[in-house]
């Protein structure tokens, strides 16, 4: 089998290259790398293209980081609560958790008026939180979407 790693981490930095551009940066024709790309985006490794924006450019210069108690734990809240919260754009990340906290949201807004905002609206459309804590990221030092790939999709990928 082949390594797939190249042309996953040439896709991460840019996935406007042309075929003929990746096919080259990986060394192979274009039809062999096409059906490499293919079959990655059948298996669902590759999920989606999309374009990366500038929050600050688009002034929304807030993110905040709220965790979440809650002593709500069956199916129905569960559903409630997470569709709640995904239909909410300000959420860039949502996680549940294991330790102290039962969530975690990563939320974008362009200032604390608008924080505010979004907390009473989290709050009022579901019961039984029990606990929100935020804290407020002061300086953003590193934020990627590139996966470690060395790590983790040779094994399973080939």
């Amino acid at each position: 089998m082949y390594s797939t790693t190249p042309i996953l981490s040439l896709l991460q930095r840019d996935c406007t290259l042309s075929l003929q551009n990746l096919a080259d940066a990986i060394h192979l024709t274009s039809t062999p790398c096409w059906k490499r790309l293919k079959r990655l985006e059948d298996e669902g490794i590759i999920k989606s293209k999309v374009a990366l924006l500038n929050n600050e450019k688009l002034g929304l210069n807030l993110t905040a980081f709220m965790m979440v108690k809650t002593q709500q734990h069956t199916q129905e809240w569960y559903s409630r609560f997470v569709s709640h919260v995904e239909s909410m754009p300000e959420v860039m990340s949502f996680y549940r958790l294991a330790g102290e906290y039962d969530y975690l949201l990563q939320v974008l807004v362009s200032d604390m008026k608008n924080y505010d905002l979004f907390y009473k609206r989290l709050v009022a459309g579901v019961p039984g939180l029990l606990d929100v804590t935020s804290t407020f990221a002061m300086e953003n030092i590193k934020n990627t979407t590139e996966l470690p790939l060395d790590l983790s999709v040779d094994k399973k990928a080939t």
